[in-house]
């Protein structure tokens, strides 16, 4: 048997009509429906084929019919294949531009899990292969002063160092000339030892304080490897009958309660190097690569900001999770992502 026109409008149906209701559903209630004009009889004989095919599946044998694995991934590589749509509450969300990415991605993990009414998960971009902005060094007080990171994308990093004597206005202008004239436009990687040489050379006798610097620098980018992860909307999990379970539900919120497990699930959902970043990856019960959250469906997207930053936006809900509506709200923030951060300021 093949899926015929008909065979998949009703397949559709039974998915909608379950998402919506969390009910098996059965063929007089799809009979019901406006644009299916079949009689009860044939809508029944459609959905004994689709469970034959492994589309659905009848919990039990009175009950109507509930969509399997097979049903769901039918039913989104429908979704990916449809022209792309925005949800239109969603124009009115425009994300605020602000000067700290990590705020941004707080504020969508939040926003996520309100407008889906499923729990979000974001990793913060790797600045590893980003390159350098700005190096601003400040007077705190007489032996303290304060040296703010910039890398593309603004992510920015705060680190206080002591010094010997207080600096005069000049020397730290001085000081803030050789450091961006020298590191601007550099990734950590480029910094090799021919470029801290010459830098110490023409720091002179602040040598010591420009190798304090540094160091403050290369700190910086070992603690962007502690990827930094962003949750919201755990406790939307209990909104859902399937996942109440208590071994269920407790094997999903300790998932989100371990930031080392989500951050093995996000770096899992990156694609190798040099592949496409863009798409949308879309796990539905065993599909996941994370055996406890095989009851679950989670749907991941990859931004990439350029510049080497590069981060993984996830959304975990049930296997009847409005597909449609996550997969819109995903290509919304994306862009505005891209919009606020990808570009020129």
């Amino acid at each position: 048997m093949e899926l015929d026109s008909r065979k998949i409008m009703i397949l559709k149906a039974v998915i909608r009509n379950y998402m919506e209701t969390g009910e098996p559903v059965g063929s007089r209630t799809i009979s019901k429906l406006p644009e299916c004009s079949f009689s009860s009889a044939t809508i029944r004989n459609e959905m004994c084929d689709l469970e034959d095919m492994g589309y659905l599946i009848q919990p039990h044998t009175s009950a109507g019919r509930i969509p399997s694995d097979k049903g769901y991934r039918f039913y989104v590589d429908e979704i990916l294949r449809e022209k792309q749509t925005e949800v239109e509450e969603m124009k009115e969300l425009m994300l605020q531009r602000v000067d700290r990415l990590e705020l941004v991605l707080k504020r969508m993990a939040k926003l996520i899990a309100s407008n889906t009414n499923y729990a979000a998960m974001i990793s913060g971009p790797s600045a590893h292969q980003a390159k350098i902005k700005l190096l601003q060094l400040s007077r705190m007080d007489e032996k303290r002063m304060l040296v703010v990171i910039v890398v593309e994308g603004n992510i920015i990093s705060n680190k206080i160092i002591t010094v010997d004597r207080e600096l005069s206005d000049t020397e730290i202008l001085n000081l803030n000339i050789l450091l961006n004239t020298s590191l601007n436009g550099l990734t950590i990687n480029e910094i090799n030892l021919d470029v801290i040489r010459k830098l110490k050379e023409d720091a002179g006798d602040r040598r010591d304080l420009v190798e304090n610097v540094l160091n403050e620098l290369a700190e910086s980018f070992r603690e962007d490897e502690d990827l930094q992860i962003y949750t919201s909307g755990a406790t939307n999990i209990f909104k859902y009958p399937e996942l109440t379970d208590g071994e269920s539900a407790s094997r999903i919120i300790n998932t989100f309660e371990e930031k080392d497990k989500l951050k093995e699930i996000l770096k899992d959902m990156n694609p190798p190097d040099g592949e496409d970043g863009d798409g949308i990856r879309v796990f539905i019960g065993e599909e996941s690569p994370v055996p406890d959250m095989s009851d679950c469906s989670m749907v991941t997207a990859n931004y990439d900001l350029g510049h080497g930053l590069r981060g993984t936006i996830g959304i975990v809900g049930p296997k009847r999770m409005d597909y449609e509506k996550v997969l819109s709200t995903l290509r919304t923030l994306m862009n505005q992502l891209d919009q606020n951060f990808g570009g020129n300021p």
